[in-house]
């Protein structure tokens, strides 16, 4: 991992992060754990999704702020630069690693 935080992602990590930028807005827990279940089909606890919200926030990759949404105080998060970084540096990575595998995935 680089000193600014970045560099490639955990998978969960990944997971989350893409979660975030997809609910935008509305990138509260619940909702960051819906994303990833929705999209993944995996369930995973809201305790997991917040740690490594915290995680992610801790390390620069994600920020957050507390917002009133619909009367309910939400902390709502947002991927920073840094995360950005980090999500396109964890997907050149896997691409690089799956990069000529086509033929190994066939061998007995």
């Amino acid at each position: 991992m680089s000193a600014d935080g970045g560099g490639p992602l955990g998978a969960f990590e990944e997971q989350v992060v893409l979660a975030v930028l997809h609910a935008r807005d509305a990138a509260w827990g619940m909702n960051v754990r819906r994303e990833i279940e929705g999209r993944t089909g995996r369930d995973v606890t809201i305790g997991a999704v917040y740690a490594t919200l915290d995680r992610l926030e801790a390390k620069g990759l994600t920020a957050s702020a507390r917002a009133r949404v619909d009367g309910v105080s939400r902390r709502i998060f947002r991927v920073t630069v840094a995360g950005r970084r980090a999500l396109v540096e964890t997907r050149d990575l896997r691409e690089r690693l799956w990069r000529g595998t086509e033929g190994l995935l066939a061998e007995g």
